[in-house]
């Protein structure tokens, strides 16, 4: 029987992070280990729905005081993202990452030092495994339909808009299309911003609000019909598993994959 990964989060007392926390204790052949936080008040947390308490620090240097774990699962955003994930590449462990905010530049910057380092990072805009099939199948679709718009909503207390999601599928549509969408634009606009964001022809809109947690709907348009491809995220369990089937494919890896459709065998060949 092959050993368990050793897992830790960062930013683990989160509302994802004590969910990445709980599923890496129910999946077979993994095992939380710790967790960081920046509001971390105690040295330890405990695991929901256990009766497992891992040691909790404020960083992630002082939590590799204590201990070293197989695999860190980082949900943070911008410039503490990118910090964190350094510091672990640095450290020798290696990164599933679900974190917003991080740019070209810093991914060019990590994907260097991870190659550098043959220590293996994933990085992913949504590891809910229908939202990868929803970017893939619109990036298919796009080549077919001359229009389309993009409407994401997520809870209001997300930060960016729009989600790091949307933004993926739009790119995938558009490199699917090969080009830009046509778009209609309004005579006359009585509420500025009534046709969303622009990328390439595709109107791009975002909503927040309490009771959801992420909602991706594209809809193509064409001559005399319409297609639509919605998909939802009910809870935050439904990233845990593809969390998890990155948590077992980064042990392999020796650089910086991005994107979950690269795991799943979807993408095109691993940069």
């Amino acid at each position: 029987m092959s050993p368990e990964i050793t897992v830790a989060v960062n930013g683990a007392l989160g509302r994802m992070g004590s969910t990445v926390l709980s599923a890496a204790a129910a999946e077979g052949g993994v095992m939380p280990v710790g967790g960081a936080d920046i509001v971390a008040s105690s040295d330890s947390v405990t695991v929901s729905d256990t009766s497992l308490s891992v040691p909790l620090a404020p960083n992630l240097i002082e939590l590799f005081e204590i201990v070293k774990p197989d695999v860190v699962v980082d949900f943070t955003n911008g410039e503490a993202a990118n910090e964190a994930i350094l510091t672990c590449i640095n450290s020798g462990v290696r990164v599933v990452s679900g974190s917003t905010g991080l740019s070209p530049e810093d991914l060019d910057g990590i994907g260097e030092q991870a190659a550098a380092q043959k220590i293996g990072v994933i990085s992913a805009s949504n590891f809910a495994l229908g939202a990868v099939l929803l970017m893939h199948l619109a990036g298919i679709a796009s080549k077919y339909f001359d229009y389309a718009d993009l409407l994401e909503s997520h809870h209001e207390a997300k930060v960016d808009a729009p989600s790091g999601t949307a933004l993926s599928i739009a790119e995938a549509m558009i490199e699917g299309r090969g080009s830009g969408f046509d778009q209609n634009v309004a005579d006359l606009q009585t509420l500025d911003g009534t046709r969303g964001g622009d990328f390439q022809g595709i109107n791009v809109h975002s909503a927040r609000m309490p009771g959801r947690v992420a909602r991706h709907e594209v809809v193509f348009g064409a001559l005399g019909q319409t297609l639509t491809m919605i998909h939802d995220s009910i809870n935050r369990d439904s990233f845990m598993p593809g969390v998890m089937l990155g948590v077992k494919s980064v042990v392999n890896e020796q650089g910086l994959v991005i994107g979950l459709a690269n795991v799943l065998g979807l993408g095109k060949s691993k940069p």
